[in-house]
């Protein structure tokens, strides 16, 4: 069996989660900090348990290995978004250095999680870089994607390349749009999900035309997500193998779109767990390795 941790459509082989229960600790924290995390709205705990416990049940009815991220004191609320505080690469994790400020313990307490479970670390990129792992996407093996945004500038960028080219890997820049601003989570990956060999779930209305054109190029099929299911996060999705894939339930466009397609579409409920803190199920989860 051959892995690799340059891909987002492989079959997931291993990845980290971050449960609710040791994410939001309990509802007076969560009453707490949402306003200050920026949350659409406050969650609730008893029903973010409730879709957390059914997204988790998908994610481990097809994935042989699941690494928990422990309580920690030192993160909060959003730690629950696990892809954004590291890159897995072939040669290891590469640490994140958060670009939203209330986030900027969580790569710290990676790493210490890592280090416990005996998971390699490549690097780390340092201030004033800054990079978060929804801005970052694998269009290929050799192929890697990162979106210029408010979380994620060009310093970090600058060491993102440095440490990953010795892999043969091209690092593509995406400049994104200011879209709703600085305090808006808008990443690379709030409009591109890679899902299968050369075909993404997209948005184009904010896609940057160059990298449109890049995609459309080097022959992507793109499924397009219609306006009316880009808020309610139709464009967030994570392929858990080649042609299945899982998305937050009340996009059926998109969902007919990718069954059209031939792909297998898992569901949750994520109005708790997703929609009010802007985190879908690519951001619910830090694949690692994935079966070529």
């Amino acid at each position: 069996m051959a892995l690799t941790c340059h891909s987002e459509y492989g079959k997931i082989h291993s990845l980290l989660l971050k449960s609710v229960n040791d994410a939001f600790f309990n509802e007076t924290h969560v009453s707490e900090n949402w306003k200050k995390l920026n949350y659409l709205a406050m969650p609730y705990m008893d029903h973010a348990l409730k879709e957390y416990q059914y997204f988790e049940a998908i994610i481990k009815s097809t994935i042989s290995s699941v690494t928990y991220l422990p309580f920690d004191r030192s993160v909060n609320m959003d730690s629950i978004y696990c892809r954004d505080a590291a890159i897995a690469t072939n040669a290891g994790m590469l640490l994140c250095n958060m670009g939203k400020e209330e986030r900027k313990k969580e790569p710290s307490a990676l790493r210490k999680a890592l280090e416990d479970n005996d998971i390699k670390i490549l690097g780390e990129i340092t201030s004033p870089g800054s990079v978060e792992g929804g801005d970052v996407a694998w269009l290929g093996e050799h192929i890697l994607a990162v979106g210029l945004t408010y979380r994620t500038n060009k310093e970090g960028i600058r060491q993102l390349t440095e440490l990953i080219t010795p892999l043969g890997v091209e690092v593509i820049t995406v400049s994104m749009p200011h879209y709703k601003g600085q305090k808006d989570v808008f990443h690379l990956m709030s409009i591109l999900s890679p899902i299968d060999k050369n075909v993404a779930v997209v948005y184009s209305p904010l896609m940057p035309i160059d990298f449109r054109n890049y995609l459309l190029n080097n022959d992507f099929l793109l499924i397009d997500v219609p306006d009316d299911e880009f808020d309610s996060m139709g464009c967030n999705v994570l392929a858990l193998a080649p042609r299945t894939c899982v998305m937050v339930d009340g996009n059926p466009k998109t969902k007919s779109k990718l069954e059209s397609e031939g792909f297998e579409v898992l569901v949750y409920e994520g109005n708790e767990i997703s929609l009010k803190g802007g985190g879908g199920p690519t951001c619910l989860t830090r694949p690692i390795q994935r079966i070529v």
